[in-house]
């Protein structure tokens, strides 16, 4: 297969560590966009040499301006036990540096105990993009959309050449171990190039709770999956085994960000491609002679199996027996050819073709074990539309789950619903979602490109994606959606531009299992929402003076973090309240 990238236009036209690739192994060029406007020369007249300071995590630096901010040489983090920490510093130069590295040094308490290996700095790179726009929040971007860049994509390289007069953000990951002992401990961050060298001091505290691993966390992350885009980016054969060998690191990465859900097709690309690159199939429909039906299941369940291999095994949820445009494809075994057919569900061909399918489904995963976690979804389909497809369900095969993600502010209509996902603009009752909750159903909500706040796009502020779980909490939802987790762009290293959404609205990582600031941030927040929950029932069991008054402050800044637009001061509300969090737990 070559290595083109193929858009679905083109399609509908003709028919420093961690589990990602070294970057000398790679197979994909990692060189950054070139500046898109001219570097003003005015902002380096004063600036000397080359210095390193700790920033703030919570800032976006741009590659040519000199760091204006607070210099510090030092900086502290803390945490819990199992708990994963950022720190971001910045490292700025007006004659240029070769063979820049940054390396952090083992941990030691006063005590001569020792944290060996728990640090890791990364190269923070720079991504095309573009701004969300209110007044056009979803459809084609207009022509004179301005762009820019933004530092996001987390580099494996373990040296880097600076320009002159550029700035290079480095972002600095800590794994606390589980059996940490409590205390505080101190590191280096060594920063050093050819005829430069800095020092750095990183301080630790290590408080005395324990954060579970990620399988056990229980906030429902649903961040959609996109296989096939991994093969098309990587110039690989769809579903051989270089291609599951491909996808390893990058979904990885997302089981140790605590994902609960596999996402699977059941026919043609559901969502009638929408993104850069189709699905592919996962299960081939064939009308034999007879009229009968017979369907592959193989890739299905071998990308379920990859995935529960990886730890992600919650649920499966298969989209759609509501595609976008209503449309199916089966091969026609007499002909050998690929017959599409639109079948919407007020169609009679719709429980002609639908009907045998799901009863041969449902076989298949009990014959797996896997019928008790399998959901059908649908995704903001209308009620009359769900009305039939549920119906469908329940006559051929109720044992299947039901999945829905709801812009219709309907969820209501369907009690019977195992996994429901509101809009960020519905409200779902909270005495609904206890009940739900006390039946072991799912209630979640979901942003996309309608909502300029929160979010994870490109250009968004780095802190949105924490807040994302922290409204989670104030509405006592069960985690949190997100359409897509790596529908790449034609260039997604280096520019992160959709021709329908505000940029990074299709992906939250890089090819080859490379992390981003939006995606660490992101696992921050869903760590606070574990925190948080283990907190807030700690408390509830203590039941004493003390226990109900840390009740009542984690309480007040929890519903301090639920309005879906930004007011003043957001940010300082939200540090604040991940703050407590670590005061309670002391």
């Amino acid at each position: 297969m070559k290595n083109t990238y193929l858009s679905c236009a083109a399609l509908l036209l003709a028919a420093c560590g961690g589990g990602s690739a070294p970057a000398d192994t790679s197979r994909l060029d990692w060189t950054e966009p070139a500046d898109l406007v001219a570097t003003d020369a005015t902002l380096w007249s004063d600036v000397a040499g080359t210095r390193a300071s700790f920033g703030s995590v919570d800032v976006r630096y741009p590659r040519a301006v000199p760091f204006l901010g607070e210099q510090r040489d030092g900086a502290t983090l803390a945490g819990w036990r199992g708990e994963r920490l950022s720190a971001q510093l910045v490292v700025w130069t007006a004659e240029g540096l070769e063979g820049l590295r940054c390396t952090v040094g083992d941990f030691t308490s006063d005590s001569g105990a020792k944290l060996a290996g728990i640090g890791r700095a990364r190269f923070v790179k720079y991504v095309i993009s573009d701004s969300f726009l209110p007044e056009m929040p979803c459809g084609a971007r207009p022509a004179d959309n301005p762009a820019h860049l933004e530092p996001d994509l987390l580099s494996e390289e373990a040296t880097l050449d600076l320009a002159a007069a550029t700035l290079r953000p480095v972002w600095i990951t800590v794994d606390i171990p589980a059996d940490a002992q409590p205390g505080r401990y101190r590191s280096t961050v060594e920063v050093a190039a050819k005829g430069f060298e800095q020092q750095l001091d990183l301080e630790l505290e290590v408080v005395d709770r324990l954060l579970p691993p990620p399988s056990e966390w229980a906030y429902h992350l649903d961040l959609w999956q996109h296989p096939s885009s991994v093969a098309e980016i990587e110039g690989l054969e769809m579903w051989s085994d270089a291609h599951f060998r491909a996808m390893e690191p990058t979904m990885r990465l997302l089981a140790e960000a605590g994902q609960k859900v596999i996402t699977a097709t059941l026919n043609k690309d559901p969502w009638n491609c929408q993104t850069e690159f189709p699905y592919a199939d996962m299960i081939v429909w064939t009308r034999l002679g007879d009229g009968s039906w017979e369907y592959d299941f193989t890739v299905f369940d071998r990308w379920v199996e990859f995935m529960m291999g990886l730890g992600i095994d919650k649920a499966i949820n298969c989209y759609s027996l509501l595609p976008w445009n209503s449309e199916l494809h089966y091969t026609d075994e007499v002909t050998g050819q690929t017959v599409t057919v639109s079948a919407p569900p007020a169609s009679a061909e719709f429980r002609e073709l639908w009907k045998p399918f799901l009863e041969a489904f449902s076989a298949h995963l009990a014959g797996k074990g896997w019928l008790g976690i399998t959901n059908i979804a649908m995704d903001e389909r209308s009620p009359e539309d769900m009305a039939a497809a549920v119906a469908l369900l329940e006559e051929t095969a109720p044992e299947l789950g039901i999945a829905l993600a709801d812009n219709h502010f309907s969820y209501r209509r369907y009690p019977q619903i195992q996994d429901m996902c509101v809009s960020i603009f519905a409200d779902m009752d909270p005495a609904d979602i206890l009940g739900r909750r006390a039946e072991g159903k799912v209630s979640t909500y979901y942003v996309c490109c309608s909502s300029g706040f929160p979010n994870t796009y490109t250009s968004s502020q780095p802190l949105e994606a924490v807040y994302l779980s922290w409204f989670a909490l104030a509405h006592d939802y069960d985690g949190f959606l997100r359409w897509a987790y790596n529908s790449w762009t034609a260039d997604p290293i280096r520019d992160s531009r959709f021709r329908n959404w505000a940029a990074g609205d299709t992906y939250v990582v890089y090819p080859e299992g490379r992390s981003s600031i939006r995606f660490e941030r992101l696992r921050e927040g869903i760590q606070d929402w574990v925190k948080a929950t283990q907190l807030r029932s700690e408390l509830a069991a203590a039941d004493t003076p003390e226990a109900r008054a840390k009740a009542e402050r984690l309480e007040t800044a929890i519903a301090a973090c639920g309005d879906r637009m930004p007011f003043a001061g957001w940010q300082q509300t939200l540090n604040a309240s991940k703050e407590l969090l670590n005061e309670l737990a002391r």
